[in-house]
Formats: C-alpha cells, sequence, structure tokens
C-alpha cells in the first residue's frame, strides 16, 4: 500500500469517528431527523441519475419527514 493511501484511510478513519462522536448527545428527533436527511439524499440521488438537485431535494424532503416522525415518539 502506498503512502497516499495509507494517509487517506487514516483521515477517512478519523473523521468518521470524529463524526460519529459529534452525534452521541443529539436527542432522538434530531438523530430522526438526520437519519431521514440521509436516507432522502440517498433516494433522491438514485432516483435521479446522481443529479445534485435531486439529491438536495431528497435530503430536505427526508429531513422534515424525519423531523415530523421524531415529533411523535414517546
Amino acid at each position: 500500500m502506498t503512502n497516499t493511501k495509507k494517509i487517506s484511510t487514516l483521515i477517512l478513519a478519523s473523521t468518521l469517528v470524529f463524526g460519529l462522536s459529534a452525534c452521541s448527545n443529539m436527542s432522538d428527533r434530531d438523530r430522526d431527523t438526520m437519519i431521514g436527511a440521509g436516507a432522502g439524499g440517498v433516494a433522491g440521488s438514485v432516483l435521479t441519475g446522481g443529479s445534485a438537485v435531486g439529491t438536495v431535494g431528497g435530503a430536505v424532503v427526508g429531513g422534515v419527514i424525519g423531523n415530523q416522525v421524531g415529533k411523535n415518539k414517546r
């Protein structure tokens, strides 16, 4: 493995660890909003063939749906 690949892998792993630790004190509603936005972004990208507008639109719609689902949990 070349040095560039090793450094890239280390940076990716570090980013993943720090990103996951940032979500540790989120409320359930915030977590549901983020999950909805992520799932919506993926779905929007798939449905529009990778269009940036479709990805962003899907993330927005998914985030709103996730937020509303989180509101009704108890």
